[in-house]
């Protein structure tokens, strides 16, 4: 990364972690950005960092709710705010686009078609099998641990099925300029769907895809994380410019 040789304005970046995750997979990316010179938060949604029974009980709405709180909060502090997230902290971001005046956003892998076959029949599977195996630690790095659940409430699931179909019909609402970065290899969001969806169905035409070659689904710990670090603390800094650009011009400068 290279540092800007003028100092942005204030810029706020909202991150978020993913599904059954915790915030220990997107506290380096943070940690970089913050190097930079931006003010990041990394809010804990509900139901994570607790237990899976836990996470069982909760709806997709709390968990946008707690990611949006994040952002007005951070707005109070920074002029202008970039929405950011792995996997389905990427799909908060990108429902928070299609409704607050957010500068940019900017994701891994986030999945806005659930892959699982099970989904399709989740609002039933739900009321009989209460668990299914993990989705954590995706990553082709050896000796990365994102603190993930072990087991995914089907309940759960079921919710971030609901999530993604609500953000996938608001992404025509979207604008600000989008960054996706995309592993080749992903064990969790397996197929081009979802990025398809959102290349055709974001309201914005400033889309950016970045190729992760040598990362699983957590990439933000795996070998291409510098390649993230490097690429959206660039693209952050092109907005913040870009914003002190269209200010001076308002006021005459």
């Amino acid at each position: 990364m290279h540092a800007m040789d003028t100092p942005s304005p204030s810029i706020g970046v909202v991150l978020s972690h993913g599904f059954t995750g915790s915030p220990t997979a997107v506290e380096p990316w943070a940690e970089a950005l913050r190097a930079e010179g931006f003010t990041v938060v990394t809010p804990l949604l509900p139901g994570h960092g607790t237990s899976w029974e836990d996470l069982a009980t909760r709806s997709w709405h709390e968990w946008y709710d707690a990611y949006e709180a994040a952002y007005r909060e951070l707005s109070r502090e920074c002029g202008a705010i970039v929405a950011a997230g792995l996997s389905m902290g990427g799909t908060l971001a990108l429902r928070l686009a299609s409704r607050e005046p957010v500068v940019g956003v900017t994701v891994v892998n986030p999945p806005l078609v659930v892959d699982d076959p099970r989904s399709h029949v989740s609002g039933v599977l739900r009321r009989a099998v209460r668990t299914v195996p993990g989705i954590l630690n995706d990553i082709k790095r050896p000796g990365q641990d994102e603190n993930a659940y072990e087991r995914v409430p089907v309940a759960a699931g079921h919710e971030l099925k609901l999530l993604t179909r609500d953000a996938a019909a608001s992404l025509p609402r979207a604008t600000a300029p989008l960054q996706v970065f995309r592993s080749t290899v992903d064990h969790v969001v397996t197929s081009g769907r979802s990025l398809a969806a959102i290349v055709r169905r974001y309201g914005g035409t400033d889309i950016r895809i970045v190729r992760l070659p040598n990362s699983y689904h957590v990439a933000t710990l795996d070998y291409d994380a510098e390649t993230i670090f490097a690429e959206s603390a660039a693209f952050i800094h092109g907005l913040s410019q870009g914003a002190a650009g269209r200010a001076d011009a308002r006021s005459g400068a």
